[in-house]
Parts: structure tokens; sequence; C-alpha cells
């Protein structure tokens, strides 16, 4: 097993600490996923070679989704694709507007080696890689910049290909940006960049060096993410996992509005299945009811067809290939394993690592799943959060920085209305401003 290192468990504590999902590090504690492992790895595998391919991930508030999709791109990343996690809002990231999501995509674009955004370094790679595919043909001298340019540009004509010939302001831009980086001409390759990154608003003076105008729209979005997934292979990273999450969003917003979301998602997937887009796995995410409901998925029947998954059997014996993906969220049992496994990652960085593993015991540890859970109505599923929270920032902290603390006799677990989310609220259920339980 290869050892953790303390930075990647301060890291993923922290977020913890914080009661939100971390970045990176959710292998250090993932429960249940195990099954889904080997069908989702060869999915992106089969991505990664060429392919293309579609998950939509259900579940309540609580069930993991979140968790699931950074847990996913994790995998994605180690295998060397890049990913963006792009939150579905009805004002900020509108479903119906893909030019908006193609901008979100790029703004939180990451790879395993550079945060978000990537989407420049991504641009500057691409750019060095053709250059020396170019040179190691032995055709062109590199102390010639102007045949150096002109071979490169020809390279990037033949590697964008179909895409130079439906969407040319792309490969307009991404020549241009090469010439402007080139010259030295900072400013215009900013704009450029920005611009290929679906940024509105770009210096006139930077679209007319590329010879390129006007921003992209929602049509031309999807032919900006074929040129984007055609750079990133010549990047070296041979695909691209794009995370819609909270898709379920849509339920909320007006009728018209709604249906042309549920159409511009029917559109994308049209695509995928027409190869349209090799190399991207596109993930969403959303509730029961989003799937199921008739302010949903089910308001646009051809849609509907294309995410039809039979639910009716025991969840056991789902299938991760399925195009829906069940996450059944937390029991008690779950969630102390849960538990015990921040515990362990706690300890390794811990001052104090047998006190801690002493006092917070697995028994201690029910306890406190059961009191969390109780204290939010007695529904589990949407006790995660709460729970790991309360562990890591008032149980284990406390436990490692005072000898004398002893969480059975010292702590009460306090439940405050302003720590908790709507949903939260509404699953505690109370009139009381605070929720007091003391544990046996």
């Amino acid at each position: 097993m290869t050892p953790i290192s303390p930075a990647r468990r301060r890291a993923v504590l922290a977020a913890l600490r914080r009661g939100t999902v971390p970045e990176s590090g959710l292998d250090l504690f993932a429960v249940g996923l195990d099954r889904l492992a080997p069908t989702l790895d060869e999915e992106l595998a089969s991505c990664a070679s060429g392919g293309a391919g579609f998950k939509a991930v259900r579940g309540e508030y609580g069930a993991g989704k979140t968790f699931l999709a950074r847990w996913l791109a994790e995998r994605a990343k180690a295998s060397g694709m890049a990913v963006s996690e792009v939150q579905v809002s009805e004002t900020e990231t509108p479903l119906h507007r893909l030019e908006t999501v193609y901008r979100r995509l790029c703004e939180n674009l990451t790879t395993a080696v550079s945060p978000p955004s990537a989407f420049r370094s991504v641009l500057d790679s691409w750019m060095f890689a053709l250059e020396e595919d170019v040179l190691a043909e032995g055709e062109v001298d590199g102390s010639d910049a102007e045949r150096l340019g002109d071979a490169v540009d020809a390279l990037l004509e033949l590697r964008l290909g179909r895409i130079a010939r439906t969407t040319p302001g792309y490969a307009a831009g991404l020549r241009g940006y090469r010439k402007a980086v080139a010259a030295g001409e900072s400013d215009v390759a900013d704009g450029l960049a920005a611009w290929l990154a679906g940024q509105p608003h770009v210096a006139a003076a930077a679209k007319r060096a590329a010879k390129v105008k006007g921003d992209i729209d929602h049509f031309q979005a999807l032919g900006f993410l074929q040129g984007l997934l055609t750079v990133l292979r010549d990047a070296g990273h041979p695909g691209l996992l794009l995370v819609l999450d909270e898709i379920e969003t849509l339920q909320r917003v007006r009728g018209d509005v709604r249906e042309k979301g549920l159409n511009a998602l029917r559109q994308l997937l049209d695509e995928i299945d027409a190869g349209r887009f090799p190399g991207l796995f596109l993930v969403i995410t959303g509730t029961p009811a989003f799937f199921d409901g008739q302010q949903g998925v089910q308001r646009l029947p051809p849609l509907a067809q294309r995410l039809a998954t039979d639910f009716t059997t025991d969840p056991r014996f789902d299938s991760p290939r399925a195009v829906q993906l069940r996450l059944p969220g937390f029991d008690l049992v779950r969630l102390g394993e849960l538990g015990r496994a921040v515990r362990d990652l706690y300890v390794g960085v811990a001052r104090n690592p047998d006190r801690v593993s002493s006092a917070v015991d697995d028994s201690y540890i029910a306890q406190l799943a059961g009191a969390v859970t109780g204290g939010l109505g007695g529904q589990v599923g949407v006790a995660p959060r709460v729970f790991l929270r309360k562990l890591v920032a008032d149980v284990l902290d406390r436990v490692d920085e005072h000898d004398d603390f002893d969480p059975r006799r010292h702590y009460q677990l306090t439940l405050a209305r302003t720590e908790l989310t709507e949903v939260e609220r509404n699953a505690a259920a109370r009139t009381a401003d605070d929720v007091e339980l003391d544990l046996p």
C-alpha cells in the first residue's frame, strides 16, 4: 500500500473540519464505492482511447453524489485526463446556455499537475507539443522561426481537421494565440486565451489580431468543446471528465427555461452517442425526483428514454454499467465505517496518536453517529456532513490537543441552526435555536 503523505491527510481533514467535500484525497476514506471502481475505470479508459461516455448519478441529499464525482475525478486525473466540475444554477450557470457551461468548464479545468484554471497551461502545453512534433520530423530548423511557425500552423489545421471546417473561429483563435505568444504580444495572447475559454467582453484588438469576431454562442459552444478536446489530447491529456453537478436545480426554474435546459442535455447526449466528442466522459448528478418526477427528466420523453434505468430490484443487484447509478445513501453501519476511516486518517497526523485511538474508539464513533443522526430526525442520509465535521473539529482535535479531554464526559453534542444547511434544518425539525443531545 502506498504511504499517505501528511499533506494529503491534513488537506482532507481541513475540508471536513469546514464541513465541505475535499477536493482531493477522497480515496483515503471512500466507503461503499469499491463495487463501482472496476466499471468506471473501464469507462474512463475507453474515453481516454478515443471513445465517449455518459453517466447519471442519482441520490438524495447526503447520499454522496458530489463525493462520488470528485472521487471519480481523482481517478480520471490519475489516468492523465483533465477534469472540470460545473455547478448548474439558475442564475450563474443555466444549463440551456451552453456557452456559459463551456465558460465555467474552462474556468474550473484542472489536471493532475495544474489547479483551476488549467486552461492557459493546457494551451501552452499544446503549443509546445506541436512545435516538438514538427521538429521531430527533422524537416524544419528550430532556429528558423518563420518556417517553424508555418509548419506549426499547418499541423494545427491538420489536427483540428473537421473542427476547423465546422468551427473555423476556434482554429483561428488558436493560430492567433500561437503567433501572439511567439511575438511576445502578451495582451493579445491573454485576450485570445480568454476568448477561446468562452469569456465575454474580450478586447476588440485581440480578436482583430486573430480575425475572429464576437463572443461564442450556444451553438458554437459545442464546436469549441470539440476543439478543447483536441487541444487536450495534443497536450498529453487523452480525455476530459466533465461533471455537471446539482442538475436538479432545473426543477425550480420557469417552465420554458426548464424545457430548454432539458433539451440542451438531450442534445449533449445525442452528440456523445454520435461520436462528436471523442475523449469526453460526461457525468451529471441529481436527486431521484429530478430523474423520475414530472418537473424533471420525465418532462422531455426523448431524454427520459435515454436515461431509463430499472430500479425495481434490490439495490444490491444494481449494475454499475447502467446509464444511471443509484446511491442508496448511508445507514448507521456505513456511517460508523466512514467515521472509523476518518479517525484512522487523523491518527496518521495526530500529535498524540495513541490517545486519539484510545479515546475515540469504535464504540464512541458509533455513539456519536447515532447521536448526530438522532439530532437530525433520525435521517441517516442527511447526517454524514455534520457527523464528520463534529468528529474532526469537536472531538478529534480536542482529544489530540488536551490530554485530559474525555469526549464521553466533557463533550455535549450541539447542533445549532446556524451551522446546518436548509435540508439539515428541515431534518432536525425543531423549533429551538439549538438542539442539545447528551451522548451515553
